[in-house]
């Protein structure tokens, strides 16, 4: 598995613990990185970087989802779909150098690990409405 899905995958798990936990960034970040002190410093950098990028963000990111989940809450959606969702937007917007067609597929291969078959099509289809609808106002 490369750096970067490594990285992805464990943003998902920080921002799963938050959003499960009720925890602030600031427990999450020291209790997660205290049981996986064996991971490299440039997984934990962008892993670190996405998670951050979704607290600071989280209403911001959270309105974008609702806003392209057609007839979707939140709070109705599966925690690791919502959470993968998350991941992903905040990196479509803390790193826009990343082709969107990356972020999207790493989302889906990493939904495809962590939730349901069935996911794997929602997932898709509100993160590429978000990526165009984010590449629209960019421009």
């Amino acid at each position: 598995m490369g750096t970067r899905r490594k990285s992805r995958e464990l943003a998902l798990q920080m921002l799963f613990q938050a959003d499960m936990g009720g925890q602030d960034a600031d427990d999450v970040r020291r209790t997660f990185w205290a049981e996986r002190n064996q991971v490299g410093a440039d997984v934990r950098g962008f892993a670190d970087e996405l998670f951050r990028t979704a607290t600071d963000r989280n209403a911001d990111i959270d309105a974008l989802i609702e806003r392209h989940a057609q007839h979707w809450r939140m709070e109705r959606m599966a925690a690791v779909d919502r959470n993968i969702l998350r991941a992903a937007v905040a990196e479509f917007l803390g790193c826009p150098q990343t082709p969107r067609a990356v972020v999207i597929n790493e989302a889906i291969e990493i939904a495809r690990k962590f939730s349901s078959p069935e996911s794997v099509q929602f997932i898709n289809g509100v993160l590429d409405s978000v990526g165009r609808d984010l590449e629209n106002t960019r421009v």
